[in-house]
């Protein structure tokens, strides 16, 4: 019976394939290259879900995809599951990030200052309907040609000199690759990061708004969120122990801070202190940065809640797992609701 099903319905799927070009005809005309300029913020949001760095074919896979993400993260993932991994590079320091953006939301002076770069948190939020009739109007550029690139330190290398911040034990073990291995529980923090930085972004950010309301027990200080350009180097092919830097990626870098002990009724604050959790992902993308960040801390707590729960929030993040297996619910299941509709009638003949 299925092999019927699927011959008969082989001209009916080539119908649906013309009809989704009918009725969502995406324009030949419209360059990748303006899609990017256009949409920087998606491109931002699918690269980090896909977890491959490709603003040119992240383009391309959501112009094919008619504007729909989820199908653009499937489209990139199973592209990226082709490409041969020809090198693995060192780990990039966002110390070193070439930065754009850079606040502090625990302290109003910092070194290397307040830098507030482009973003929409201080818009009036209101509809510009000049964009419905005219084109971008560009201004002329009064400064900033030619500026020299802005590199700053962390706050919390500052915090960790005093003290008041405990600082993480140094792991140099190898990282997980939750793309070439299964994930088990309990999951290196590498492991741990990785997924994270792959979920879906609503997904999250539900996790950690969670977490803030009271179902969990992390509601943490924004110690710095940085957004900027990271150098990627290789291993050298010929000179043992040199590096060569093949690019730069755009990422954005959270570290939160919360308490990491409940003070004492007696006032015994001696092991009273601050933990961190830490957010990363491509592009631009803060608020799922920031989330990513209070799940990262509340993973390191114990309790009933969701958030608190590693394999609920690894497991359920993962944007194309959780779209899958939602979608598959669309496909034949004639067999399986048979049955149970058989159940029914005979349960209400029984009656």
């Amino acid at each position: 019976m299925a092999y019927v099903a699927v011959k008969g319905g082989e001209k009916a799927i080539e119908q649906s394939l013309k009809l989704l070009d009918i009725f969502h005809s995406c324009s030949k005309s419209i360059p990748i290259e303006d899609i990017k300029k256009n949409f920087p913020l998606l491109i931002d949001k699918i690269m980090s879900e896909a977890g491959l760095y490709a603003p040119d074919y992240t383009a391309l896979a959501l112009k094919q995809s008619k504007g729909s993400i989820e199908e653009s993260v499937f489209l990139l993932r199973a592209y990226r599951s082709t490409l041969k991994r020809d090198y693995y590079s060192s780990v990039c320091d966002c110390k070193n990030m070439r930065i754009i953006r850079r606040i502090s939301a625990a302290f109003k002076d910092v070194p290397g200052g307040q830098i507030l770069g482009p973003t929409f948190d201080y818009t009036h939020r209101l509809l510009n309907f000049d964009l419905l009739t005219k084109n971008r109007i560009k201004k002329p550029v009064t400064g900033g040609v030619g500026a020299e690139d802005i590199y700053c330190g962390r706050i919390d290398d500052i915090l960790y000199n005093d003290g008041v911040l405990d600082k993480p034990e140094e792991d140099n073990t190898e990282p997980f690759d939750v793309t070439s291995n299964l994930l088990t529980y309990p999951a290196p923090r590498s492991a741990r990061l990785q997924t994270l930085t792959r979920s879906e972004e609503g997904f999250l950010e539900g996790v950690a708004y969670s977490a803030m309301r009271g179902y969990g027990a992390v509601h943490p200080t924004v110690s710095e969120l940085r957004s900027g350009y990271v150098a990627v180097k290789i291993p050298h092919p010929i000179i043992k122990g040199e590096f060569i830097t093949v690019g730069e990626i755009m990422v954005t870098e959270v570290e939160a801070l919360w308490p990491s002990h409940t003070e004492s009724e007696d006032g015994d604050d001696e092991n009273f202190s601050l933990s961190g959790g830490y957010g990363c992902v491509l592009g631009r993308n803060e608020t799922k940065c920031i989330a990513m960040s209070i799940c990262d801390a509340s993973l390191n707590t114990t309790g009933p809640t969701p958030s608190q729960d590693e394999e609920f929030v690894l497991t359920h993040g993962d944007c194309l797992e959780m779209q899958g297996f939602l979608s598959h619910l669309k496909l034949p299941h004639y067999v399986t609701f048979q049955s149970k509709l058989d159940r029914v009638r005979a349960t209400k003949e029984e009656k």
